[in-house]
């Protein structure tokens, strides 16, 4: 099983649909507002580790721990459901008292590197060759480092009104992600 261009292609696909870097944009502009700077590097190396680690480790971790991948799914929908609800109502649940952090918490994890990735990358795993998962979550965190980095540029170009509409719509586009999270492993418990 070597290299696969197809099944690059199609895990870069999965994985930039599920990261969904362009739609956090609203939540990477309110961090940053929140504590100031943000770690890009940081950020894009840990959510790297993370998704890598996860590749060859997670049902193992999750096995030790007594925690079957879909309730795994089921507790990040959840996450992604909250995170939506801050987007679409304007209110603040995730709340930090040591704002260093936040390149990593939360968004390395669960922003970036979260459950529906890591959900996802368990389902490629299934299906595809290591070594084309590997390349594809690099290419999606180049991405990603791309876009933490002209965040700044972004939001000057769209302004906060364009800022606002855009949280909107993609915080209902999470909330649909997270229901469809949630309803695709609830039933799936044993």
């Amino acid at each position: 099983m070597g290299l696969n261009w197809v099944e690059i292609g199609t895990a870069s696909m999965v994985l930039f649909a599920v990261i969904d870097i362009i739609g956090s944009i609203p939540l990477i502009i309110e961090l940053r507002g929140k504590v100031g700077h943000l770690q890009t590097e940081k950020a894009s190396i840990v959510s790297l580790f993370i998704m890598i680690a996860f590749l060859f480790l997670g049902e193992s971790i999750l096995s030790v721990i007594g925690i079957d991948v879909n309730s795994f799914a089921i507790a990040g929908s959840f996450i992604l459901f909250f995170m939506a609800l801050e987007m679409i109502l304007g209110i603040k649940l995730y709340k930090d008292d040591i704002p260093e952090t936040a390149s990593i918490v939360p968004l390395a994890f669960p922003i970036i590197a979260g459950a529906g990735s890591m959900t996802s990358i368990l389902s490629l795993r299934a299906e595809f060759a290591s070594i084309n998962i590997v390349i594809a979550i690099v290419l999606n965190m180049i991405l990603v480092y791309a876009v933490l980095k002209l965040t700044t540029k972004i939001e000057k170009l769209l302004g906060k009104g364009g800022i606002a509409i855009i949280r909107k719509v993609f915080g209902i586009i999470l909330l649909a992600i997270a229901v469809k999270l949630f309803r695709s492993n609830i039933g799936l418990l044993s």
